[in-house]
């Protein structure tokens, strides 16, 4: 039975054409796959949040920083690499920056001091920024044309790695203590395995990327006003949807141990509920929106999600949990909607885009660990929460994305 390797490892044996035509589907659940890896292997970081801050004697505000220099050395490279690899395709590329996760995973393993948890979060930050770029165009590439499918598959095993990330921090690292993180290393070294199969097949779409981006523009049906409006208003919606989202995945473990008094486990085990729920909402909104229209979906997804929101800081620890699944499951969904319908304002220019949407997000995020962890200190947890309710009200802007899609 054939299996993706062996799909992978054939592709060289055929033309350009007929290796996208055939390995589509092994090259995208591949593609996922190591992106389950990479994101598993990153939200250790956040997940080991807790063991850091009693090894180090970490505040609130150093744990944002933290956060600030993984996501920041990530959002900064990754338009910069995408911008490169538009004009310049480097097959390699994914490799090499798996490369650079695996020796900032180590050196996390082995760190002594505040400065050198930095230097680690910042190289696995650089893997991240070579990753998602080029990865998202290889997703595109293989999509056969239902982009907003394969973008769901791709993003949806980075959301299985998030989710899997704190349980595993929970049952194998916060027993056993920092050392423990260097047995995650395999993980990254078959990741490597993975994704130099991947180059290869890649290598041989580079002559189907030749086509000037200048003629293809003229193809998006927007004028320059539309699409400067547009990519506004997307950035608005990925700040609201990931300023939020930082303040679950870097401070719901301290919130539910503060409010509900559970045990660091448990809160783990809580935010990995949480996580899956994203996982499970971002495979969902890019086949709805090939299907119904991408502007429905993110409308739906961000500004939907307010009233969960708001009830969130005011519900006992079930329905915390009950409420925190929802907004996982609808705030997802928007993202590979988002992304899409950005790629199809300015075609090609997918990797600049892809970096650029995934570069902002990741700062957003790093932004957001940063500026909440500081607000926590000063007016306490429960009311950082309270705040961030608000956040998907800025979903209202949606309204203003131009309505005629060629996908819709």
């Amino acid at each position: 039975m054939s299996t993706p390797i062996d799909a992978i490892t054939a592709a060289p044996t055929q033309t350009a054409a007929d290796a996208a035509a055939a390995t589509a589907f092994p090259i995208l659940v591949t593609l996922s796959f190591c992106h389950l890896l990479n994101d598993m292997i990153q939200s250790l970081l956040p997940a080991i949040y807790p063991l850091l801050k009693s090894t180090f004697a970490l505040d609130f505000g150093q744990i944002g920083l933290i956060t600030l220099t993984f996501q920041v050395t990530a959002s900064l490279l990754q338009p910069m690499i995408g911008m490169l690899t538009d004009r310049h395709p480097k097959p390699w590329s994914l490799a090499i920056g798996m490369t650079s996760t695996l020796l900032g995973l180590l050196l996390l393993s082995q760190a002594t001091s505040f400065p050198i948890l930095l230097v680690a979060a910042a190289m696995i930050g650089t893997g991240s920024a070579v990753f998602h770029p080029e990865s998202s165009r290889i997703a595109r590439l293989a999509s056969g044309g239902r982009h907003g499918l394969a973008q769901s598959v791709f993003q949806v095993g980075g959301n299985i790695g998030s989710a899997s990330g704190p349980l595993l921090a929970a049952f194998i690292i916060m027993p056993r203590g920092q050392a423990s993180i260097a047995w995650f290393a395999l993980a990254a070294m078959f990741a490597i395995v993975l994704l130099g199969r991947i180059g290869r097949w890649y290598r041989l779409q580079i002559p189907n990327l030749r086509r000037p981006a200048a003629r293809m523009a003229g193809e998006a049906g927007y004028t320059r006003r539309q699409v400067m409006l547009a990519i506004g208003v997307l950035g608005m919606l990925i700040f609201s949807k990931y300023f939020y989202l930082a303040s679950i995945s870097s401070y719901y473990t301290f919130y539910l141990m503060h409010k509900f008094g559970v045990s660091v486990q448990s809160a783990q085990v809580h935010l990995f509920v949480f996580l899956a729920a994203v996982a499970a909402g971002t495979i969902i909104g890019g086949p709805v929106g090939d299907r119904i229209g991408r502007r429905y979906v993110i409308w739906a997804s961000i500004l939907g999600v307010l009233p969960f929101t708001l009830l969130l800081p005011h519900a006992n620890l079930l329905w915390t949990t009950v409420l925190t699944i929802v907004i996982g499951l609808v705030l997802a969904s928007a993202f590979a909607a988002i992304l899409v319908f950005a790629q199809e304002l300015v075609p090609g220019r997918t990797g600049l885009i892809s970096g650029l949407f995934f570069g902002f997000a990741f700062g957003m995020g790093g932004i957001g660990a940063a500026v909440l962890g500081q607000l926590a200190d000063h007016v306490g947890i429960e009311a950082v929460y309270r705040l961030c309710a608000w956040l998907p009200a800025i979903g209202l802007l949606a309204w203003f994305l131009p309505r005629s899609q060629r996908a819709e």
